[in-house]
């Protein structure tokens, strides 16, 4: 058996955690630039806040049902994430942090246990440990163990964990689960099959094998097999290598000088490089975009970007950053405000296997000694204490956070405090 556990609102219940006049009001949390609601509490559901709505469109519902806005926090949600899945790791042996918010949980050998008990006590314990509710859907398969998480997290009289544990209980599971609901179908297999009258996970269920092979390749095959309480994705304890790395953003104000892009462009690259480094791969090309906003009608509008071969596959900061900024330079151009820019590493190799350039005259290996001491030093911190000067201090390119909340749990002045 699977046991998906996954945090209710999570960004939501993350501002509500540390700050509970919010307990029982309407939430939302911001994306980057305070542009678009990404994360609602049940309550801002309740009135209507849609998914992806921008912000300045729903200002006379803030003010009319006192909506608590929040920017993105991502320090603090990183933080909280890593609480609930540490507590989540005493309870089985073999777990998988799915994503921020979400962690499967291996029951193979509980045959013993009473499941549907044992996963109240861990939603039980972990709500009030972390102050973040979270949910859990068991099943015998980790996509019925998301079809059960839905219905946990909907109904109350689940008391948060859904057991698909009988026949009966995956063929009403199914039945009323829609096909694009389903993990692993996207919304084109879920147009196509709602074209030959497949509505819900249980008619797809039922569809014949061979015919979901030709349609949805091997892929949707497997989608079909887990529905049927046949296993077929194993548990991933460590998550496989990225062979992609970007890192962008879109600036709090819009930049027209190249400095100003230099300072965000080598920023965002030394990022990728110590992502690189944590992965213990190297990047053997890059790609440099930046764009200006294509909603300002009134503006000159300019999209460009640079891939560039480096002449060996490296990881090492100061290197990573040189090569975007000369991608950088060969694609700016004057008279353009600049709205976003990013650098995407490509070509990641593992650093053990790195084809090498007889006419290489970097010492790799005082470089790989400087970087340790680098990533040793900046570990644990929330900005980092060591960086190039090019990546400066003057930040206008910075995203703009005007509701930002503390980060209660990971920097020492904004540690609550209580006076008694």
């Amino acid at each position: 058996m699977f046991a998906l556990v996954d945090c209710n609102n999570f960004y939501a219940s993350c501002e509500r955690a540390f700050n509970p006049y919010w307990n029982g009001r309407p939430v939302v949390v911001l994306s980057n630039n305070d542009g678009c609601v990404i994360a609602r509490s049940n309550e801002a559901k309740a009135i209507g806040i849609k998914m992806g709505i921008p912000a300045y469109q729903i200002k006379t519902e803030i003010e009319q049902y006192n909506i608590g806005v929040f920017s993105s926090n991502y320090t603090l949600y990183g933080d909280m994430s890593n609480r609930v899945m540490t507590m989540l790791s005493s309870y089985s042996p073999n777990i998988e942090v799915y994503s921020i918010d979400e962690c499967f949980l291996d029951f193979s050998g509980f045959e013993r246990y009473n499941l549907k008990e044992y996963g109240e006590d861990i939603v039980r314990t972990v709500t009030k440990g972390t102050g973040i509710p979270v949910s859990m859907g068991i099943a015998p398969t980790k996509t019925l163990a998301k079809v059960a998480n839905k219905f946990a997290k909907k109904h109350k009289g689940y008391k948060g964990v859904c057991i698909i544990d009988t026949e009966e209980k995956r063929v009403k599971a199914l039945k009323h689960t829609e096909i694009g609901d389903v993990w692993g179908i996207g919304g084109r297999h879920a147009k196509r099959l709602e074209k030959y009258g497949v509505h819900n996970a249980l008619e797809f269920a039922q569809m014949p094998k061979a015919w979901v092979r030709q349609q949805m390749t091997v892929v949707g095959e497997r989608t079909w097999k887990e529905l049927n309480c046949e296993p077929c994705i194993n548990m991933e304890q460590i998550a496989p290598p990225k062979k992609q790395i970007c890192t962008s953003r879109a600036f709090g104000q819009t930049i027209t000088e190249i400095e100003g892009l230099e300072e965000a462009v080598s920023s965002f690259a030394s990022i990728c490089a110590g992502k690189l480094r944590k992965q213990k791969s190297c990047a053997q090309s890059l790609m440099v975009f930046i764009h200006t906003n294509n909603f300002r009608e009134d503006l000159p509008q300019y999209f460009q970007n640079c891939v560039l071969k480096l002449p060996v596959p490296t990881n090492n900061t100061p290197e990573i950053v040189h090569y975007a900024l000369a991608a950088l330079r060969n694609i700016y151009r004057k008279g353009y405000f600049f709205k976003k820019a990013g650098v995407i590493i490509m070509d990641i190799v593992p650093d053990s296997a790195i084809q090498q350039n007889i006419f290489d005259a970097v010492d790799r290996e005082k470089h790989k000694k400087l970087m340790d001491v680098v990533d040793r030093l900046n570990n644990g911190f929330t900005r980092n204490n060591l960086s190039l000067a090019i990546q400066g201090g003057r930040r206008k390119w910075k995203l703009k956070q005007e509701q930002l909340s503390p980060c209660y749990t990971t920097k020492i002045n904004d540690i609550i405090k209580i006076r008694i």
